[in-house]
């Protein structure tokens, strides 16, 4: 009997002849290296087979190189704060807007028929569209990019927080009436919490929207930050100073996205989620 149980046991993966190498081959972190890494291993072959253009698409080595140079020179920390400075502020006041306005939508019907229809319209206009209008508005500063980034944030987080509060179940508002609870107090302490989950994968949303709105903020006259990298590296004709500017953009990218899932992981800890059965 016990032969079986061990038999199944590493059949299963979890069983006393699973080895540490093929343990650490199935953590979450490995899995999701395989494929880029694996990326940077073929691209790099062929650059150095010929058989892509390396002037034009340059290997990870001389990425990498062009990294390290932009570290060595300082110019890497000072446009890499530049930039994430701008997301966090754009980020936070998307963030605040969206919140407070999607709960006002998500709970009041009168203020949702007043208020969703011009959002919904504003939605469909282009990040690129706002950039004239921005810059006429506040100028070519720090104030015209925060904007344009806040306003690629706040339309997922709103639409999730609309959608995740009417889609509450109806029993728990009814109680929340029965106890008397006022307006606020029921947005608060049921509706809010209750759609904690879809407002959580729109914060999610717009965090990713504000990394790429900041692309466009920072072609509006930016002299630092990873995409003024991007515009003096078409302007010189240097491929890896451009590829270098995306590959940061994907790392901090991936960096705060990871960092807000753990930040906020407490707040659905009570979900008895399929994701837990894994």
């Amino acid at each position: 009997m016990s032969t079986v149980i061990e038999r199944l046991g590493v059949e299963a993966g979890t069983g006393p002849a699973t080895t540490a190498p093929a343990r650490l081959l199935r953590h979450p972190l490995v899995l999701g290296l395989l494929l880029p890494l694996g990326a940077a291993a073929a691209w790099e072959l062929a650059a150095r087979a010929g058989w892509i253009e390396a002037r034009l698409l340059p290997p990870p080595s001389v990425v990498a190189r062009a990294i390290v140079e932009l570290q060595q020179s300082g110019d890497l920390a000072r446009h890499t704060t530049a930039t994430l400075a701008r997301v966090a502020a754009g980020f936070a006041l998307g963030l605040a807007l969206a919140t407070g306005l999607g709960a006002l939508a998500g709970f009041s019907a009168t203020a949702r028929r007043l208020l969703d229809p011009t959002l919904q319209a504003l939605r469909a206009i282009p990040s690129i569209a706002w950039v004239p209008l921005f810059v006429l508005w506040f100028g070519i500063f720090e104030a015209s990019k925060v904007a344009l980034i806040a306003t690629g944030a706040f339309f997922p987080i709103y639409l999730s927080l609309v959608t995740g509060i009417q889609g509450v179940d109806r029993k728990l508002v009814e109680v929340g009436r029965v106890c008397q609870l006022g307006p606020l107090a029921l947005i608060g302490r049921i509706l809010i919490p209750a759609a904690l989950p879809a407002w959580l994968t729109g914060v999610r949303g717009g965090l990713g929207l504000a990394w790429m709105f900041v692309i466009a903020a920072e072609l509006m006259g930016a002299s630092e930050g990873l995409g003024y990298l991007l515009v003096d590296g078409q302007m010189t004709g240097n491929a890896a100073q451009i590829l270098a500017a995306l590959v940061l953009f994907a790392l901090l990218g991936q960096a705060t996205d990871a960092l807000l899932v753990l930040l906020t992981r407490r707040l659905v800890a009570w979900q008895d989620s399929f994701a837990k059965a894994g």
